[in-house]
């Protein structure tokens, strides 16, 4: 029942049937890997971030009590998490204290830490969005004092504005006036926090760029010159646009390779949570335009935003780059520049808006020699440095254009951001290449001995080679990887190769076209399997009655740095698909790991201590939550020491199903002393004998995984440490211990 919630996209409800299942049989495999599935949607890793962020809540609960304790004694928290804002108000002395939570899980976790304190009585908490309270439906009457902290790395994210103009005009009292000098804090309305100012800066970064511009102008062999833009889902503009998110967020100091900053910081904004008529005005307020000097000349890739939280007069929050924080900042790409390089003493000219409560922050011009030079409407080549191309592929190009799209600004397709990054991973495409025509080179071969066989068996002499547009002579090869992907095309343009594509979105497929057009692969050569299979789950099939698969190119590591779901079970799936001699990508995969001592793992991972949160009692509950694996990490900006070399943790071979195993014992001996906290794995994936490519390298578009320790061991130099690694249906799991013998 879980699993079927969670796919229909109920994940409360998913996770109640999970943590039942779980609780009722805590050695269950299935119910322990679907319940670590769901948790990181329900509580995501920030929660715990920001609990054992002691500078935080301490200045959170000191601004609270200065309120309370001024006369503001009726208190309401807006998205209430585990509850902590609302218990510091009850504990200043706070005389009413009422708490939303729009998530079930969520809510019903407040509940538990609220009753555990022995607040239940004085807390009423209720499951709903403030926007949908009223007095005194909800709440009896008005409150003095809104607390919150529904704000994302982009300060307007999560809503925080519309929250507080209800909250204004329909559950706070009035806001103190210069008339007002002798009305009682308790009289007046006031929000926690009071305000934010907002600040930027311009920087050059190779792995956001690669992560939202296609720079590469091949791809495996193929040439990308005609194939038009490629733009992830992250754009901004002063205009709102639906199908875009203005910005992504990212922990500048841990970005692989790290920046630099073009512009000094620059203050953007400013806003007064206690000023319900400025409040209501953001979204009308003009574009304001910035002047920034440029101090550092570079590719401009972006600009990294975050916010200084002013929670009164005196205390403030900031999430700066430079801060020991739980935050991570706001990342606006630059997607309209092909590679456009700031000067020192250029401007650039950024629009700041706010149209739909959403900051928006856009680069649109740059001042160099008095002239102004528009980011978005440069006529520039997107591949400077590369010849144009054809013009029998520009006509293709232009006719694939026509049938597809007549408005000329519409002339891009929109991929994932791990997507863009794959396109921009050379050696990985390069090594598919490689591998799959070795394996075609093979079997043209055979084939062309197997017809002249034929040929002297029927008729004493060697037969004519066949010719390749007989359907009967194509080398038939199958892509089914998640996503966008240029594998299929690749495949299709060795010669005498009828490939298919899982891409499934219509967009992507005609860029396929356009690229198979301008790149000479025959238009029949390039079919979209999923068209023509009916159920979805069951795109392993046969191309033919009479027709078995040469090649077929699983999908095998997610992104994230987890081994894909059913990985085994498709391998043993396509093995039986496979004509003699045909093989799949890849044919093996090796985990790869090391010892580490890791404190920010530990951090994301559960709440830490043995000492209570502000005085309360929150770990028990919300480290119910806790999962032991952690994905999309970068090792190698990873605070941690290492305290071995790296070992193999593991074999999936996916072509031969009898040399598979379930378990492991794996034994590495400490280079270094320390707490072993975590063991980060990435991968080796073999594409044949010769041919591989690492999960862990720096143009990888995979992120790595750990496995988090539910109790760190301890060793010291020269200590042998034996690893229980289990693959349970594509999920990892590693336990340690200290080996008593002195050798191995």
């Amino acid at each position: 029942m879980g699993e079927h919630l969670f796919r229909m996209g109920f994940r409360d409800e998913a996770a109640g049937h999970f943590h039942k299942a779980l609780k009722l049989k805590p050695d269950y495999p299935e119910a322990r890997e679907n319940f670590y599935r769901v948790a990181n949607w329900l509580v995501e890793r920030w929660h715990f971030l920001m609990l054992n962020d002691r500078g935080r809540n301490q200045k959170y609960q000191q601004a609270i009590q200065k309120a309370v304790q001024s006369g503001c004694n009726t208190v309401l928290d807006i998205g209430t998490g585990t509850g902590i804002l609302g218990m510091c108000a009850k504990k200043a002395g706070a005389a009413e204290v009422y708490a939303c939570e729009l998530s079930k899980t969520m809510y019903e976790l407040a509940c538990e830490v609220v009753t555990a304190n022995g607040m239940n009585d004085s807390i009423k908490i209720l499951h709903m969005k403030s926007l949908e309270m009223e007095v005194p439906k909800d709440i009896p009457h008005r409150v003095s004092l809104v607390v919150t902290e529904t704000v994302d790395a982009g300060l307007f994210g999560e809503g925080i504005i519309e929250s507080l103009i209800h909250a204004w005009h329909h559950l706070l009292l009035p806001p103190q006036s210069d008339q007002d000098e002798f009305r009682g804090p308790s009289t007046m309305g006031r929000v926690i926090p009071a305000g934010a100012t907002v600040f930027g800066m311009a920087v050059e970064c190779l792995e956001i760029r690669r992560h939202h511009r296609v720079f590469v102008s091949e791809v495996g062999g193929l040439s990308m010159g005609t194939v038009g833009e490629f733009h992830s889902p992250v754009s901004c503009s002063s205009e709102p646009d639906d199908s875009m998110e203005p910005y992504t967020t990212e922990r500048l100091s841990r970005l692989p390779g790290g920046y630099t900053p073009l512009t000094q910081p620059f203050r953007a904004f400013d806003i007064d949570f206690n000023n319900v008529q400025e409040l209501e005005g953001l979204s009308s307020r003009e574009v304001q335009r910035l002047h920034l000097p440029v101090t550092q000349g570079g590719q401009l890739d972006a600009l990294a935003v975050w916010f200084q939280l002013h929670l009164d007069e005196e205390s403030s929050l900031s999430t700066g780059p430079q801060e020991d924080t739980c935050w991570e900042q706001a990342i606006y790409p630059v997607q309209s520049t092909k590679g456009f390089a700031l000067r020192p003493r250029d401007e650039l000219i950024v629009e700041v808006s706010c149209r739909d409560a959403y900051l928006r922050l856009c680069s649109v011009a740059v001042m160099r020699d008095g002239n102004e030079i528009h980011l978005d409407r440069r006529l520039e080549s997107p591949y400077p440095g590369n010849p144009v191309p054809n013009p029998e592929a520009e006509l293709c190009s232009a006719l694939a254009c026509l049938q597809t799209d007549h408005n000329r600004a519409k002339d891009f397709c929109m991929l994932e951001c791990s997507e863009i990054a794959l396109l921009n991973n050379q050696h990985y495409h390069q090594s598919f290449c490689c591998a799959l025509a070795k394996l075609i080179t093979n079997l043209k071969a055979a084939q062309t001995n197997q017809n002249r066989g034929s040929g002297i068996k029927s008729a004493g002499v060697a037969s004519e080679p066949t010719n390749s547009a007989d359907p009967n002579d194509l080398i038939y090869v199958l892509d089914v990887s998640e996503g966008f992907s240029l594998l299929s095309l690749m495949a299709a343009s060795q010669g005498n190769v009828k490939a298919y594509s899982s891409v499934e979105k219509s967009q992507q497929q005609d860029v396929l076209r356009r690229l198979a057009c301008s790149n000479n692969v025959p238009e029949q050569h390039l079919e979209f399997w999923l068209n023509h299979v009916e159920d979805e789950q069951a795109t392993l099939q046969r191309p033919s009655r009479e027709k078995l698969w040469s090649a077929i190119i699983l999908d095998c590591v997610e992104t994230c740095g987890l081994i894909r779901q059913k990985l085994m079970e498709k391998a043993s799936l396509a093995r039986c698909l496979l004509e003699e001699g045909g093989r799949i990508f890849p044919e093996r995969i090796v985990v790869y790991g090391m010892l580490v001592e890791s404190d920010i793992l530990l951090l994301e991972s559960a709440v830490q201590g043995q000492e209570p949160t502000l005085g309360f009692n929150i770990a028990p509950f919300i480290n119910q939550f806790t999962v032991p694996v952690h994905v999309f990490l970068d090792f190698s900006t990873l605070e941690c020491r290492h305290l071995s070399e790296s070992m193999e943790l593991f074999i999936l071979d996916l072509m031969n199903t009898n040399a598979n195993y379930t378990n492991r014992e794996v034994k590495v001996q400490a280079t270094a002393s320390g707490r072993v906290t975590a063991i980060p794995f990435w991968y080796q994936i073999h594409l044949d004998q010769e041919i591989s490519i690492s999960t862990l390298s720096q143009d990888s578009h995979w992120k790595q995984a750990a496995v988090v320790l539910p109790q760190p061991v301890e060793v010291t130099v020269g200590d042998w440490v034996c690893l229980a690694v289990q693959l349970h249906k594509s999920s990892i799991s590693i336990s340690a211990h200290i080996e008593n013998e002195t050798e191995p």
